[in-house]
């Protein structure tokens, strides 16, 4: 009888350390948690791992995050909104382009404040973007560039 007791109370332990856990990972996550700010587009010919909730940086600080991604029935180029926090003003000359955190890090939307004295609004389009770099392709045409060298 004792026995299930002690098994009871360490079950119940393990469940609060687990849910505390839960809590807390969401919290750090921001699951569920809305910027409140504005939101503006950008189009890209290639997003390569960009996904809905990666970050959007300004010289390396989170000022909004990729709240969806959509294909541009038209042109086929990935239509990315980006949901901005409201204390951030961007100048309508603003680009964006797609960065990596590393080697094998995740990636991210970097804005490249521009100096234009009219601010992007709400629903607006970033007209300056530029698109992912696809490593596997950089390095294919430096080992072709290296044999036309050789050939030569």
């Amino acid at each position: 009888m004792k026995q299930n007791v002690i098994e009871t109370l360490l079950g119940a332990f393990v469940l609060i350390v687990a849910i505390s856990f839960f809590v807390y990972g969401s919290g750090q996550a921001n699951v569920g948690n809305n910027t409140g700010g504005y939101n503006i587009k950008a189009q890209f010919t290639d997003i390569g791992s960009l996904g809905v909730g990666d970050d959007v940086k300004i010289s390396g600080v989170a000022v909004g995050v990729v709240s969806s991604i959509d294909l541009d029935p038209v042109l086929y180029n990935a239509d990315v909104t980006l949901s901005m926090s409201n204390d951030v003003e961007l100048p309508y000359d603003t680009a964006a382009r797609i960065s990596s955190e590393g080697l094998l890090g995740g990636t991210y939307l970097a804005l490249d404040v521009g100096g234009d004295t009219e601010m992007l609004e709400d629903g607006d389009l970033i007209a300056i973007t530029q698109s992912a770099q696809n490593l596997e392709q950089l390095l294919g045409q430096f080992i072709f560039s290296l044999q036309d060298v050789k050939d030569e």
